[in-house]
């Protein structure tokens, strides 16, 4: 599918997000092995969820939908779980392999997890290793560092962990095959990345406690308790949108129900440090999440160096903001952001690439970016790399350019918005024209 995006006059309009991808996974996963039945508003039912929710029924867990988004999941408790006939594919998720490798390592029997071509060459030995810690019989593809992984379940060990990377995946991967390890489990990072699991895992009565870049965790000695919960708007799907109005010359925008716990919400932290004008309204809270109304009007950005604690807190979004610095007065470096280069794409020499097409001045660091102003962005044809981030980046850029942007392989962002086009039609005011081929 291409996609042809032209400039919009002016942005208005308040809309509801997708419910976050990170959150929806870890409800799934987590009320699959709980004592009881759960209902989940807001489930994101995006290309990378549902692969989730496909493996978690081969391996026994019976859910069904109720409405559109939700969810009804009932948990097979923390022994319930069954040898699946098949191999579970996770398609394009990173999130889907990760932590089900965690929860399947101390299972008693085998499974076999894989993907698509991209999820197929991201590093899995990050993973591997430290479940190896752990006593976990699992094995993965080019000297265990790609999947597929073959995973013997047998009984764990607690162990102390320190990862080299801060990774959210790792940690609930590790957090989960923990709960049922003889003995605690320690788990370090080098600095903090999003806590969705331990504050998700702690309401529904596991024995952890979580801060400052650690996670004391005990094993289960009863089932989870089920959790029934509203999903947070996708903070990832609200930076699209605060990114575009705060760039656009005539923009004024509210979102609804928006997730803005402190460890995912960086990027309102980058933009603020750009002066973005950004506001939260009617904070509150959804389960164990913080939520808020935000509202996004016309900025003037300038240049600010993105680095730090704060990269883990805004890793999905670095691309947007690299969108973002091209507007901006003066420059724009963001370091310490290597982690993006094994995502779906190389998100580092991606970026660059298509946003050079688009007329960017944008220079590419091993570990990061440095963008300088330019006047205006010219439409072009671009590609997404089969990166659903990287698709949504580039339609806003279209949106903000002279010209015609042609976007190939648009339809990837249904991995993580999939209704990002028909949202874009309603704050532009207009409906986008779709590209023949």
């Amino acid at each position: 599918m291409q996609r042809l995006v032209r400039p919009a006059r002016k942005l208005r309009g308040t809309i509801a997000l997708p419910g976050d991808k990170s959150i929806s996974h870890r409800a799934a996963i987590f009320n699959a092995i709980s004592g009881g039945e759960a209902v989940v508003q807001g489930f994101q039912r995006s290309a990378d969820c549902l692969a989730t929710l496909r493996c978690l029924r081969s391996l026994g867990v019976h859910w069904r939908w109720l409405d559109e988004t939700t969810l009804s999941i009932r948990g097979r408790g923390r022994y319930g779980l069954s040898e699946s006939d098949r191999v579970l594919d996770c398609r394009n998720s990173g999130t889907s392999i990760r932590l089900l490798a965690g929860l399947l390592a101390p299972q008693p029997f085998f499974s076999v997890l894989t993907g698509d071509r991209s999820l197929l060459s991201r590093p899995m030995a990050r993973v591997i290793q430290p479940l190896r810690l752990m006593d976990a019989d699992i094995s993965g593809r080019q000297g265990d560092t790609r999947a597929p992984l073959a995973i013997n379940g047998r009984p764990l060990k607690g162990i102390r962990n320190r990862s080299p990377v801060a990774s959210a995946q790792v940690k609930s991967a590790l957090t989960l095959a923990a709960l049922y390890a003889h003995g605690e489990t320690v788990i370090e990072e080098p600095a903090v990345s999003r806590d969705h699991t331990e504050r998700m895992l702690q309401a529904m009565g596991a024995d952890l406690d979580f801060g400052d870049g650690q996670v004391r965790v005990r094993p289960l000695t009863r089932d989870l308790q089920p959790l029934s919960l509203r999903v947070p708007g996708d903070i990832s799907a609200a930076a699209a949108w605060l990114v575009l109005a705060a760039c656009h010359p005539d923009a004024d925008l509210r979102i609804q129900g928006v997730g803005v716990n402190p460890t995912r919400s960086g990027v309102l932290d980058a933009l603020r440090l750009m002066g973005a004008d950004i506001t939260l309204e009617e904070q509150r809270t959804w389960g164990p999440e913080p939520v808020a109304d935000i509202s996004v009007r016309s900025s003037r950005l300038r240049g600010a160096v993105i680095e730090g604690d704060l990269v883990p807190r805004a890793i999905d979004e670095l691309p947007l903001i690299a969108l973002a610095a091209c507007f901006a007065s003066g420059e724009t470096v963001i370091r310490d952001a290597a982690e993006l280069r094994v995502k779906e794409s190389d998100r580092i020499s991606s970026t660059a690439r298509e946003l050079r097409r688009l007329g960017a001045d944008i220079e590419e660091f091993p570990d990061g970016l440095r963008i300088r102003p330019v006047r205006r962005l010219q439409g072009a044809a671009v590609s997404t790399h089969g990166d659903h981030r990287l698709a949504i980046m580039l339609a806003l850029a279209g949106v903000l350019a002279s010209g015609e942007t042609v976007i190939r392989n648009a339809g990837v962002v249904a991995v993580s918005y999939p209704w990002f086009w028909r949202d874009l039609d309603l704050l532009s005011g207009r409906r986008a024209a779709a590209a023949k081929g």
